[in-house]
This record gives C-alpha cells, sequence and structure tokens, in this order.
C-alpha cells in the first residue's frame, strides 16, 4: 500500500474516534455543541492525533488507552484555530473551504465554542483512567497535554505573536512564537504517544526534540505556502499575515532560506527518529509528507 493510501485510511480511522467522543448537539445549550463540532466536520488533515497514535504503535502501544487523548488533542487544536479566525485575531472567514465557526454561528457563539471544545477536550483526555490501566502514565500525559496547550505552550506563542503585530521582530521572537504556538501541540501528540506506551524518560525526551523540529518546519511551510500557494487549493485565504501585517518567517528571511531551514529541520528529524532504531516506517513518511506539503 502506497503512502498517501495509508494516511487516507489513518486519516479516516481517526476521524471514527474524535466523532465518538464529540458531545451530542442536545440539551438548551445545543447551539454551542453544534458550533463546537461544525469546527471539527469542516476537515482538517488530523495530523496531530495521527502523530499521537504513530508515536505509540512506534513504542508497541497496542490499547484503546489513546483514543480519548487522541481526540482531546484534535478538539484542543481546533479550539485555538476557532479562536485564531475571530475578529479580535486574525478576522479570517475561511478555514478548509469552509466558512469560520463565527461567521456561520456569530462572535459570541465563536469563543464560546473554543471554550467549550478547550474544556471539553480535557473532559475527553480524562476518561484514559476509565480503562482501569497505566494511572500513572495518564497523569503524565495530562501534565504534558496541559503544559503545551497553555501559557508555557501555544498560548505563550500565540500572546508574543498577537503582540508582534505591526513591529519588526527579531529572529530569536519568531523561533519562540513557532515554538510554543504551532510546536508544542505536535510535541504534546508525540510526547503522550510514546509516554502512553511506556517509553523510557530519555527516549521521550528524543521524541520532544523530533516533535519540535517537526512542528518548527511546519509552520515555516505554512509560510511558504501563504506566499506561493492559492486560495483553492490551501483551503484558506492567502497572504493573510501580510494583510494583519505580521512579519513571517519569509519575509524575515526570504523565500530561498526558509525552503532550505524546512529541509534542515526535518532532516534532522528524521535523524533523530532513525536514531531510536525501531519501525518507524510509517512516521517517518509522515514527517516527509508533512515538510513537503502543498496545502
Amino acid at each position: 500500500m502506497i503512502f498517501n493510501e495509508l494516511l487516507e485510511k489513518r486519516q479516516k480511522n481517526v476521524e471514527e474516534i474524535v466523532y465518538k467522543y464529540l458531545p451530542k448537539e442536545e440539551g438548551m445549550q445545543k447551539t454551542v455543541i453544534e458550533a463546537m463540532n461544525y469546527s471539527i466536520a469542516v476537515g482538517g488533515k488530523r495530523i496531530r492525533p495521527i502523530l499521537m497514535q504513530a508515536s505509540y504503535v512506534l513504542f508497541g502501544g497496542k490499547e484503546e488507552i489513546i483514543e480519548p487523548f487522541m481526540a482531546a488533542i484534535e478538539m484542543l487544536h481546533n479550539y485555538s484555530l476557532v479562536h485564531d479566525d475571530l475578529p479580535a485575531m486574525d478576522d479570517d472567514e475561511y478555514r478548509r473551504g469552509c466558512k469560520t465557526t463565527h461567521v456561520v454561528y456569530g462572535e459570541a457563539m465563536g469563543i464560546l465554542a473554543g471554550d467549550g471544545l478547550l474544556n471539553y477536550a480535557f473532559e475527553t483526555a480524562i476518561k484514559a483512567f476509565d480503562f482501569g490501566v497505566g494511572s500513572a502514565k495518564v497523569g503524565e500525559a495530562l501534565k504534558v497535554l496541559a503544559h503545551k496547550a497553555g501559557i508555557y505552550g501555544m498560548i505563550g506563542g500565540q500572546t508574543v505573536d498577537i503582540e508582534s503585530v505591526d513591529q519588526m521582530i527579531t529572529a530569536e521572537k519568531l523561533d519562540f512564537i513557532f515554538r510554543l504556538k504551532t510546536a508544542a501541540l505536535i510535541e504534546a501528540s508525540m510526547m503522550i504517544g510514546a509516554i502512553l506506551a511506556g517509553a523510557s524518560k530519555e527516549q521521550v525526551n528524543l521524541i520532544e526534540e523530533i516533535a519540535r523540529n517537526v512542528g518548527i518546519a511546519f509552520q515555516i511551510q505554512d509560510d511558504i505556502l501563504d506566499v506561493i500557494s492559492t486560495l483553492e487549493v490551501l483551503g484558506k485565504p492567502i497572504r493573510s499575515d501580510e494583510k494583519n501585517n505580521k512579519v513571517t518567517y519569509v519575509t524575515l528571511k526570504g523565500l530561498e532560506q526558509a525552503k532550505q531551514d524546512v529541509e534542515n529541520m526535518s532532516n534532522q528529524a528524521l535523524e533523530s527518529l532513525t536514531s531510536l532504531a525501531l519501525e518507524s516506517e510509517f512516521l517517518y513518511n509522515l514527517i516527509v509528507y508533512l515538510i513537503k506539503r502543498e496545502k
């Protein structure tokens, strides 16, 4: 089976898992639940739960205990996108080729939908305790999830990103934004998979390093695509960073250097993955796919 077919199969499997954990659209609060579910139903590559599952399998994981965390990481990712699209942030009307959540449901409900996804992600992740095994591992995984999504992770990166609008920023600050805003959830995904599978502390640390390089390269590639792609291919407005007066990796270092840095970071991640000496063909090919993607 060629990689694209295998990836499509994994994506369908992940979507089944995520949808299984979505809240039912009922009760007097059903509007916010509909808005939450809409943000996930419009699609996406499901990269973070796929990476989590791949990391879990890499270290020999075979139980369903990973599934609540796979759903939770996708909820966290989508909450960040719902809020990122709001008028107070990037003010985007399209996401994945569809109207954004706040455009469909209104700004107030968009805020509440993001809040709902954030809270429900942790309600979902703690269901891993119901499996009755590996409580210490589940606790450690929850610590990683909370830390990487919070003020020392994604929120911290988003804060500096917002404060940097209309400012000339250094390469050091841009690296900080990328490491926290984008790489943190990718690190969480792969670390949680490793932790729940019983990887050693040293192996988890190496996985975190691999994920950081993947995450930063992923964001640089996003900046490249924002310049060279189209709305039809990308599924969201192009040159949105330019519209919002944001300095990007491309504006700071130029297109060719950005492409070279993506290649360097992805190669470093792949070399580290190979050094684990584990069966990692799918994960290896997935990292290559992420870096060379066109949307």
